[in-house]
C-alpha cells in the first residue's frame, strides 16, 4: 500500500503558542526551560495531529525555535567567531544572537543577514562562512527529536537540510567559493547519519531544493561527490527531497545520485511525472508531492488521481509515497478551527491537517477503498460547482481589465522633469529623512482592535483612540525633525490583510497563521473571486494625518505584486491576471489620495523579488507583468505627486534594470544587515531615480548609534549622488517598541544632520 507522509509541519502552533513563548523569553519573563517545554509540547502535539490525520510516517527535526537553516549552521558548528563568546555563556543566547543581534555586557553584535526562502514569504538566516572554515557536529538535535518521536510510538523520518543546498544558500564573507568547503563539511554530515542509524532511524530526508535551480557543471560534480560520501557512511536510507519546481535539466543528476528515494514537486511541475518515472532507478522510492504545500485549496482529484495512476503503474505501491509538494510550513495548521467561514468556501479549502487527510484518501482509493473513492469524487464535484458560484466572476472588473492599454502604465513626464516639479511643490533638504510607514503597535492598540472587533468598543471610541495615536506619531516625527512623515498605521493589523478586508474577492480566517520569520507570523487573506474596490480605503486616515502638520505626509499602500504574493491566491486564473485586477483597484486608491491633497504616495513592493521564478529563463515573462502592474497602479498621476516604493530582504542586484523600469520617484530598500552590500549594483548600473538604503535594522532589538548610521550613509554616498540619497530605516517599525524606535530614529536624524553639514562645507 502507498505510504502517506509529509516533508515538514508548521511550528508556531494553532494559536501562535511558539510566538508568545519566544517573545516572553526574549523579554526576560521566562527562562530557557519554559521555552523548551513549549517547543516540546508543540512538537508532540503536531506529530499526533499528523498521525490522526492519516500519516504513516511523521517528519521530525523539522521543528525550529527560529529557522531551519540557522539550525543547520549551528548543528555543524558554522558559528562566526564573534558569536562564540555569547554561545559560551548560553546556547540559546548565542543562537538568538545570530538571528536577532545582541547588544549588552560590552558586546554589540549585528544579526546575520536574512533573506527569502526561494520564492516564498518565509525568511531564512543566511549562514556566514569563510575560506578554511572548519565544521563539526555540535549537539544532538536531530537525534534527540527522532528518539522523542520514537518513544511516543511514531514512525519518524528526520529532516536535515542537504549539504549542497546549505552551502549554496550560505554567504562567504571573503568572496570565496562556498563549494570549496564541501570536503570539510561532509564528515560532519556522515557522523550525523551514523548517529541517526545507531538511534534506529530507517530513513533520513535530505532537503536539496537548490536542485530546482539552474546549476553549472561544477555544482553537479559536487552533488555526486557529496552523495557518494554520504552513501558510504552506512547511515539510514536517504530520501533526496526537491521542491518548489521541476528538476528539469537536473533530473539526470538527481536520479543518478546514490540515494534510496526521490521526492518531486508534482504541484508546481506536474508535467515532469513521465520524465521522473523514466529516470527513477529501479530500487528507488518515489515520493510524489501531489498536494499543494503552499496554498489553502483542496486538490483536484481528477488531476491528482491521473498522476498517481501513472506512478503506481510504474513503481508499484511498495515504492510509492504520497506527500505534499513541499513542507507544510507555508500553510496554516487546521481548518476545523475556522467555524466562521462560509461552509461552501470552507468545503474547497485545506490547511495542513486537511492536506494529510487528502493524502490518506488518495492512498486508500489507490488501495481500492470505495468510501475514499466516493469522497474524492464528491470533492471534485464541489470544486467544479464553486467555479460557478456568485462572486467568482465580476463582469465590471473583467471588462475594465480587457480595456487596459499601454497608456495605463505611463506617468505624464520622465523622472527628471517630475523631480523638478516635485522639488518646487515640496522643497526638501539634502538627504531627506523619512520612515517606511508603520510605527509600534502597542499592547493598548492591539487590545483596542480586539475589543472593537468583538463589539466591546464602539466605533466612535475606537476612532478617537486611533486619532490620538496618529497625532502622537505625527508630533513625535515633527519633534525629532523628520522631513517626510507617515501616520503610523495604527488602524492596520497587517499590510495585506488590511487592504484585503476592504476589497471584493477576499475572505479571511481567524487562525490561518503562517510563519514569516522567527516569531513573526502573518495571516494571509484568501483570494477566491475577482478583485474590486468598492470604496476608498486609506484616504480618510491620510487626510486626517496631513491636517495635523504642514510637512509632507505619505499615503501608504501595499502594491499589487505584494498583495498577490502575500495572499493565498485562487488557482482558477493565471496569477498575472489576478495581479492586474489588483493593480486597477489600487490605481483608484492612488488617484483618490492625490485628489485629497496627498502629494507623496508610497506603494510598497517588498515581494517583487520574491515572486521571481526560480529558473532564469522564466524571469523576463514574470518581470514584464510584475513591473506593468506596479506602473498601472502609479500610472497617470500628476508630475508633482511623488511615488515611493519599498523593498526588503531580497537580493535585487540581478534585477536592478526591472526595478528601475518601475519608475518610482524614490525607492527604499533593506541594506543595513548587509552593510550596504546591495548597493554594489549601483556601481555598474547608474540608477536614475532617488533611493533610500535602509540604515536601521528593525528586525533586531539592538539600537544603532549615530556613528554606525553615519558610516552606512558614507558607504551609500560612495556610489550614489547626494541629491539621490534618502535616509530611512530598513522596514516598518510595527514590531519594535517605542523606546528603541525613539532612540534609533533620533540617532538617524542626528547622523543625517551631521552629514548635511559636511556636504555643505565640502561644496
Amino acid at each position: 500500500m502507498a505510504q502517506v507522509t509529509f516533508l515538514g509541519f508548521p511550528r508556531i502552533g494553532l494559536k501562535r503558542e511558539l510566538k508568545r513563548a519566544l517573545e516572553a523569553h526574549w523579554r526576560g519573563k521566562t527562562g530557557a526551560s519554559e521555552l523548551l517545554e513549549t517547543a516540546r509540547t508543540l512538537r508532540q502535539r503536531h506529530w499526533q495531529l499528523a498521525r490522526d490525520a492519516g500519516a504513516d510516517v511523521v517528519a521530525c527535526n523539522d521543528f525550529s525555535l527560529y529557522d531551519q537553516v540557522l539550525d543547520t549552521a549551528v548543528l555543524f558548528d558554522a558559528i562566526p567567531a564573534r558569536f562564540r563568546p555569547v554561545f559560551e555563556k548560553g546556547h540559546l543566547d548565542g543562537y538568538f544572537a545570530m538571528a536577532r543581534g545582541h547588544k549588552g555586557d560590552g558586546v554589540d553584535l549585528h544579526a546575520l543577514e536574512m533573506t527569502k526562502w526561494f520564492d516564498t514569504n518565509y525568511h531564512y538566516i543566511v549562514p556566514e562562512l569563510e575560506a578554511g572554515q572548519e565544521f563539526a557536529l555540535r549537539g544532538d538535535k536531530p537525534v534527540a527529536e527522532f528518539l522523542e518521536a520514537k518513544a511516543l510510538g511514531h514512525a519518524a523520518r528526520p529532516v536535515v537540510l542537504g549539504p549542497l543546498s546549505f552551502l549554496l544558500l550560505a554567504k562567504t564573507v571573503d568572496g570565496s567559493d562556498p563549494l570549496a568547503l564541501l570536503d570539510a563539511l561532509l564528515p560532519a554530515y556522515a557522523e550525523l547519519l551514523q548517529k541517526l542509524a545507531a538511534a534506529g532511524a530507517e530513513w533520513v530526508q535530505l532537503d536539496e531544493p537548490c536542485l530546482v535551480l539552474d546549476q553549472d557543471g561544477a555544482t553537479g560534480e559536487a552533488y555526486r561527490r557529496a552523495y557518494a560520501t554520504l552513501a558510504a557512511a552506512h547511515g539510514p536510507k536517504l530520501l533526496l527531497a526537491t521542491y518548489f519546481g521541476a528538476l528539469g535539466d537536473n533530473l539526470a543528476l538527481a536520479a543518478g545520485l546514490p540515494v534510496d528515494g526521490l521526492h518531486v514537486d508534482l504541484v508546481r511541475a506536474p508535467a515532469q511525472i513521465d520524465a521522473v518515472l523514466a529516470a527513477l532507478p529501479a530500487h528507488a522510492v518515489l515520493s510524489a508531492g501531489v498536494v499543494d504545500g503552499r496554498n489553502v485549496w483542496r486538490s483536484h482529484p481528477d488531476r491528482v488521481q491521473a498522476l498517481l495512476r501513472r506512478a503506481l503503474a510504474a513503481v508499484g505501491s511498495g515504492r510509492l509515497w504520497l506527500a505534499p509538494s513541499c513542507s507544510l510550513l507555508h500553510t496554516p495548521i487546521d481548518l476545523t478551527a475556522e467555524n466562521a467561514l462560509d461552509p461552501a468556501r470552507r468545503a474547497t479549502m485545506a490547511f495542513a491537517r486537511q492536506k494529510i487527510e487528502e493524502l490518506r484518501a488518495y492512498a486508500d482509493a489507490l488501495d481500492g477503498n470505495a468510501a475514499a473513492t466516493t469522497a474524492l469524487a464528491e470533492q471534485q464535484a464541489q470544486l467544479d460547482e464553486q467555479l460557478q458560484a456568485h462572486g467568482i466572476k465580476n463582469p465590471a472588473v473583467r471588462a475594465r481589465l480587457n480595456a487596459l492599454s499601454p497608456q495605463s502604465t505611463l506617468r505624464r513626464s520622465p523622472h527628471a522633469r517630475r523631480a523638478l516639479t516635485q522639488a518646487e511643490a515640496r522643497p526638501l533638504p539634502l538627504l531627506p529623512t523619512t520612515t517606511i510607514g508603520s510605527f509600534p503597535q502597542t499592547d493598548e492598540l492591539r487590545k483596542a482592535r480586539a475589543a472593537h472587533r468583538a463589539g466591546r468598543l464602539d466605533d466612535d471610541a475606537y476612532d478617537t483612540l486611533l486619532k490620538q495615536e496618529v497625532e502622537h506619531v505625527v508630533r513625535f516625527q515633527e519633534s525629532i525633525g523628520l522631513d517626510v512623515l507617515v501616520h503610523g498605521e495604527p488602524e492596520r493589523n497587517d499590510m495585506v490583510e488590511y487592504f484585503g478586508e476592504q476589497l471584493d474577492g477576499y475572505l479571511f480566517t481567524k487562525l490561518g497563521w503562517v510563519q514569516s520569520y522567527g516569531s513573526r507570523c502573518v495571516k494571509p487573506p484568501v483570494i477566491w473571486g475577482d478583485i474590486g474596490r468598492p470604496a476608498p480605503m486609506t484616504v480618510a486616515w491620510s487626510s486626517y494625518a496631513q491636517s495635523l502638520t504642514s510637512k509632507p505626509m505619505k499615503g501608504m499602500l501595499t502594491g499589487p505584486v505584494t498583495m498577490l504574493q502575500w495572499s493565498f491566491v485562487r488557482d482558477d486564473l493565471p496569477r498575472e491576471t489576478v495581479c492586474r485586477q489588483m493593480a486597477l483597484a489600487l490605481r483608484d486608491e492612488v488617484h483618490d489620495l492625490e485628489a485629497a491633497g496627498i502629494g507623496v504616495i508610497q506603494i510598497d513592493e517588498p515581494a517583487l523579488r520574491e515572486g521571481l521564478p526560480l529558473r532564469r529563463a522564466d524571469w523576463a515573462g514574470y518581470l514584464a507583468w510584475a513591473v506593468e502592474c506596479f506602473r498601472i497602479t502609479a500610472g497617470g498621476v500628476r508630475d508633482a505627486t511623488q511615488i515611493h516604493t519599498h523593498m526588503c530582504y531580497s537580493e535585487f542586484n540581478d534585477i536592478i534594470e526591472a526595478v528601475a523600469a518601475m519608475d518610482a520617484d524614490v525607492i527604499s530598500m533593506e541594506t543595513s544587515r548587509s552593510r550596504m552590500e546591495l548597493l554594489d549594483a549601483f556601481v555598474k548600473f547608474h540608477y536614475p531615480n532617488d533611493i533610500g538604503p535602509g540604515v536601521y535594522d528593525i528586525h533586531s532589538p539592538r539600537i544603532p548609534d549615530q556613528a554606525e548610521i553615519t558610516d552606512l550613509l558614507r558607504r551609500a554616498l560612495a556610489v550614489l549622488k547626494p541629491g539621490q540619497l534618502w535616509v530611512n530605516p530598513d522596514c516598518g517599525l510595527k514590531t519594535r517598541g517605542w523606546p528603541e524606535v525613539e532612540a534609533a530614529l533620533r540617532n538617524m536624524v542626528a547622523a543625517t544632520l551631521r552629514l548635511r553639514s559636511e556636504l555643505k562645507l565640502s561644496a
